[in-house]
Formats: structure tokens, C-alpha cells, sequence
């Protein structure tokens, strides 16, 4: 099993590293403060990164080799150490075209889309010049179990009429997300409760699309994307807009979401790598009881933990991308679905150990550390919250032992 990073891969990092250091790490503070300003615009400082990071070749990176012009052509293996490098960085992989929900967006329009839906949507996706989102979560009932979605999109001749109430929808409360992807029921009725959902492209200026409020998450607005609370009320769209074909909503989600949980886990591995870098820099630079904090035995057992947890981690992330691109995704779930469980619960416990060495700095606005820990935290729910994957992973493990 051999984890070196290819040469390719290993150029891409080399040269994203130094991009990074020269062009994110260094406006951290200006992009938040224009986030602040101008809550649901993309930030101009953010367009202005977009250009270089596309002009370098920074493009895109998370994208297979099927998809043509605009990707690099690399595996899932290959883009992992891509994404644990923008992870370091709430808002880095938006700068490289690799930010959620856009990137399950293109991933679904590119593997499920017509021509024409390729063509209006997914190319001014590629090209970083519209924004997107993904409608499926809602309020009233446990989204993790997609058959609950309650949303009905009904035909009518040409037309397809949706109604209903979605929230934490990221991306939604941008100024510049003009499409949702929306998930709902064409036939409740359904005996097979796989066959009911459908997915259908909604415009943000459609007649009938209200963007309610947006959503916090522990406070933080998550500006420009934010996470919106969405309700339809009677909203018409072109019977074109379907995706796939009526009843094939839970298939089209099943593909989407795959990528996108290693996607968020690879991410997480980052971001508690430059936690730990953090920590390590405070432990040595803070003196407590008249010596610096370092020569602590928990302080060391912290660090020397928190090393351990994140390499476990990163290999468990490679290996499961590795199984992906040999064997597909579908053959991947057992491994992806552990990587779902460890990876935002293992990010969880770094940054929480470097925010207690960080002291009161931790929990402030002046380190990275807090909100990352929000976002770490939300992943526990995100593309499915721990109890179900753990609960699938469990069911798969015995059903085979069983065989």
C-alpha cells in the first residue's frame, strides 16, 4: 500500500503551499473583516485570490480526470494532501473552486446532468462564476434519513411545482448563489420509500423562493455563504430542470454525497494540523510558573496525542481515497464512512486541546481556533451525523461477519 505522493501531486502541494503562505495566511484577517462589512457578497478580495489561484493552475484540483477542460486530472488520492492544505483555512478552498456545496454540485451536474443543464449551470460553476446550493436538510422532520423529506415537487404538464421548507442550506444566503439544487418527493406513495425523492435545479430568482433568515452555527453567521433557511411556496420550474429522472433523487444524493464527506475529511486533517502547529508554537513561546509551557508533562502528553490521532487520521483518509479510485465509491462506503466518523471527532479533540494551551486567546477572535471548532463541530452532523454512519458501518461489518 504505497501512500507517496505522486510526483504530480507533490508539485501541485509544493506550489499550493507557497500560495498559501503568500496569499491566504496573510489576509486571513482582511477577508474576515470584508465579510463583516458586506455579509452575503463575495468579498472583492476574495474574486482578486480567485484570479491568481486560477491563473497558477490552482484550479479546480478536486475534480476526476473525467471532467475535461477544467480539471487537472487527478485522483482522489492524489487531491487529498491538495485539500488538507486548504483546510487549514475556513475559507481557502473557495479560492481554488474546491469549496462546499459547489463542489457536490458539480460532481452531481457532471455525472447526472443533460447537456443543457450542463451547459447553464455546470460550466459557470467550473469556471468560478456563480455560486450554488444544495436544499436538503428542512426542519420538521430527520433529514439524515433523505426517504423523511417531506418537500413535495409535483408535476404539472410541463412544470414542476415545489412547495416546502428547508434550512441550513450553505450558500443560500449569497448574493451570487443563483442555483439550489433541491431534493423532494415526486411520488410519497412509492412503495419502495428509494423511489419517492427527486432532485430538481431551482434559479434563486424563481417566483416563490424566499431566503427566511439566515442561520448561525454557534454564533458565527459563516459570512458570505452563509446558511439559509429556505421556504417554497409554490415555485414553478421547466419539467427540464429535473435531474436524472423522477424517483432517482436518492441515488443522484447517495452519488453527491460519497465524494464530499472525504472531501470535509481531508479538510479536517488540516485544519487540526495547523492546530497542533499552533500549539506547539504556544507551549514553547508561553511561560507559565516561571518555564515555559512545554516543559508541562500534559502540555507534551497533549501534543504528543494530538500527533498520533492526526497521522491515524490522514492514513485512514488516504486509504480510503485510495480504495475509491480503485474500486469506486460504492465499494469505498465501509472506509468512508469510518473516515466520516473519525476524521471532524478526531479535529474536534486537537483543536480543543490547543485551544485550552491558547488559554482565553483561544476562544477569541485573534486565532483561527474557534470557529474552527464550530465548523469541526458541524461536520458531526453534516453529510450525516455520527449515529448513522455509525449505525450503517455496524450493520454492514455484521451482515458480512454473518455471511
Amino acid at each position: 500500500m504505497d501512500f507517496e505522493y505522486s510526483p504530480k501531486a507533490q508539485a501541485l502541494l509544493d506550489q499550493l503551499r507557497s500560495f498559501m503562505a503568500e496569499h491566504i495566511y496573510p489576509n486571513e484577517a482582511a477577508m474576515e473583516a470584508e465579510a463583516a462589512e458586506h455579509p452575503w457578497e463575495t468579498p472583492a478580495l476574495m474574486e482578486t485570490l480567485k484570479e491568481k489561484a486560477r491563473a497558477a493552475g490552482l484550479w479546480n484540483l478536486f475534480l476526476p480526470k473525467s471532467y475535461g477542460q477544467y480539471s487537472p486530472g487527478l485522483t482522489n488520492l492524489e487531491y487529498a494532501p491538495l485539500a488538507e492544505e486548504m483546510g487549514r483555512v475556513i475559507w481557502a478552498p473557495e479560492v481554488f473552486n474546491c469549496g462546499a456545496p459547489d463542489t457536490g454540485n458539480m460532481e452531481v451536474l457532471a455525472k447526472y446532468g443533460s447537456d443543457a443543464q450542463k451547459s447553464q449551470w455546470l460550466t459557470p460553476l467550473m469556471k468560478g462564476e456563480i455560486r450554488s446550493a444544495f436544499a436538503m436538510t428542512e426542519p420538521e422532520v430527520a433529514s439524515s434519513d433523505a426517504t423523511n423529506i417531506a418537500t413535495r415537487i409535483t408535476r404539472d404538464g410541463n412544470h414542476y411545482i415545489i412547495n416546502g421548507r428547508k434550512f441550513y442550506i450553505s450558500g443560500a444566503c449569497r448574493k451570487q448563489c443563483k442555483i439550489m439544487i433541491v431534493m423532494g418527493k415526486t411520488d410519497p406513495e412509492n412503495t419502495n420509500r428509494y423511489l419517492q425523492q427527486s432532485q430538481v435545479l431551482v434559479p434563486m430568482d424563481t417566483p416563490g423562493v424566499k431566503v427566511v433568515r439566515p442561520m448561525k452555527v454557534f454564533g458565527y453567521n459563516d459570512s458570505p455563504e452563509g446558511h439559509a433557511e429556505v421556504l417554497f411556496e409554490n415555485v414553478r420550474v421547466p419539467k427540464e430542470n429535473l435531474i436524472l429522472g423522477e424517483g432517482r433523487g436518492f441515488e443522484v444524493a447517495q452519488g453527491r454525497l460519497g465524494p464530499g464527506r472525504i472531501h470535509h475529511c481531508m479538510r479536517s486533517v488540516g485544519a487540526a494540523q495547523r492546530a497542533l502547529e499552533l500549539m506547539c508554537a504556544r507551549a514553547n513561546e508561553r511561560i507559565v510558573f516561571g518555564q515555559p509551557m512545554i516543559k508541562q508533562q500534559s502540555v507534551r502528553e497533549d501534543i504528543a496525542r494530538s500527533a498520533c490521532e492526526i497521522e491515524q487520521a490522514r492514513l485512514l483518509t488516504l486509504k480510503a481515497a485510495a480504495k475509491m479510485d480503485q474500486a469506486g465509491n460504492k465499494d469505498a462506503q465501509d472506509l468512508i464512512a469510518m473516515i466520516k466518523i473519525v476524521a471532524p471527532n478526531m479535529a474536534l479533540a486537537v483543536i480543543d486541546r490547543a485551544i485550552q494551551i491558547h488559554g482565553a486567546l483561544g476562544v477569541s477572535q485573534d486565532t483561527f481556533l474557534a470557529h474552527m471548532f464550530a465548523a469541526q463541530r458541524t461536520l458531526r452532523l453534516a453529510d450525516g451525523p455520527d449515529q448513522v454512519h455509525m449505525m450503517q458501518l455496524g450493520r454492514n461489518l455484521a451482515k458480512r461477519h454473518a455471511q
